[in-house]
């Protein structure tokens, strides 16, 4: 259920849930890289630091 309060704060607009900030769901496993592409509507791409 992680995916769907994500996408919620996400598209609320809550401070640290940009584009980066949810990245770091991804990194920590939370939610997949398809995932992050459903709420962000941007193919994930790892920056190199993560």
């Amino acid at each position: 259920m992680r995916f769907q309060w994500i996408k919620k704060y996400y598209d609320a607009g809550m401070p640290g849930y940009d584009n980066d900030g949810i990245k770091v769901f991804v990194a920590a496993g939370w939610i997949t890289a398809e995932q992050y592409k459903q709420i962000t509507n941007v193919e994930y791409v790892t920056d190199g630091l993560r």
